[in-house]
């Protein structure tokens, strides 16, 4: 075994539960704090049977992880992404067992997930057999769409879909927007309401507060991102807006992920004009985001890519 496993353990543990303890209007703790916030966490809610088999990280070793994971995540590369299976697998078992870490947990299932697409996407695909012709593309290129249409299609449907997605449907008809498209609050968030990350993004749609601001929502006391149709209406429009301005729905989802700005830049330095050609040059986890949202919305719906519609002018 890595002798190094156990510490990247605890440690991804720690970068999930120290910051959604930390309340969003605070300034963010420096690492120093986030370091001993995590020495308490674990004092307090270790079990025994952990503290036998792990020993606490040292300074070095969280600093060596804290800036290993923003690589990956800033990257676009799905090998680096890929890499951190392990860790985030150990991180969500923990947060599973520990009472309260429900939200934390439903959004790390669904990075785990665009992560083992990732290490899925590197594998290098199988020839096809002889005599057999590869099926047709349907509509536009759509890099490692059928990987993830094959990942989700048999996917069963959550157990909220029932109660939320009727309501969140009605809100994107009601903002001119394919209803389509509420299938995407599955893949940031595997339908719950409450879900969190550790960068402060949250609800069924995970907006960061400034965005969430943008978009007339309110952050604090009550948290607008946690009501499904406040946060529908509002994800309708951002969506809507991004189309307008990329001209695309794989493109405005990719927006959404990676931010306008990101996606702006990469275009022009490529002189790229649609997802296919710009791909490559955006965060791992976006380059698998884009195609697993549009896979979900084929797989939930029947509607493939290149069948969704404009947005509606209102």
């Amino acid at each position: 075994m890595n002798p190094l496993r156990p510490a990247r353990w605890l440690l991804g543990v720690i970068a999930v539960t120290v910051t959604a303890q930390t309340p969003a209007p605070n300034p963010a703790p420096s690492t120093d704090e986030l370091f001993k916030l995590g020495q308490q966490l674990f004092d307090q809610l270790a079990t025994p049977e952990v503290k036998a088999q792990f020993d606490f990280p040292s300074k070095e070793q969280w600093d060596d992880f804290a800036a290993r994971l923003q690589r990956a995540l800033e990257n676009n590369s799905l090998e680096e992404l890929a890499a951190y299976e392990p860790e985030a697998r150990a991180a969500l078992t923990a947060l599973r067992a520990l009472p309260g870490y429900e939200d934390d947990a439903d959004w790390l299932e669904q990075r785990i997930d665009e992560i083992e697409g990732a290490k899925q996407s590197v594998i290098p695909p199988q020839p096809p057999a002889p005599g057999v012709k590869p099926p047709p593309a349907v509509g536009p290129v759509l890099p490692h769409y059928d990987l993830w249409l094959a990942r989700v299609r048999s996917r069963p449907t959550p157990a909220r879909a029932a109660d939320l997605i009727p309501r969140l449907r009605a809100a994107f008809v009601a903002e001119g927007v394919p209803p389509e498209l509420a299938w995407l609050a599955e893949a940031e968030s595997s339908l719950n309401p409450a879900a969190r990350s550790p960068a402060g993004a949250k609800g069924l749609f995970q907006f960061m507060p400034d965005t969430a601001h943008s978009m007339g929502l309110g952050t604090f006391m009550p948290d607008d991102r946690t009501n499904p149709e406040k946060a529908a209406h509002a994800a309708a429009r951002y969506l809507k807006s991004l189309h307008g301005r990329f001209g695309s729905w794989p493109l405005a989802l990719a927006a959404y992920n990676a931010g306008e700005g990101r996606v702006s830049r990469a275009m022009a330095a490529g002189r790229f004009t649609d997802f296919a050609g710009v791909a490559s040059s955006l965060p791992a986890e976006t380059r698998m985001y884009v195609p697993k949202v549009l896979a979900l919305v084929a797989a939930r719906t029947g509607v493939t890519p290149d069948k969704i519609a404009n947005p509606r002018r209102t």
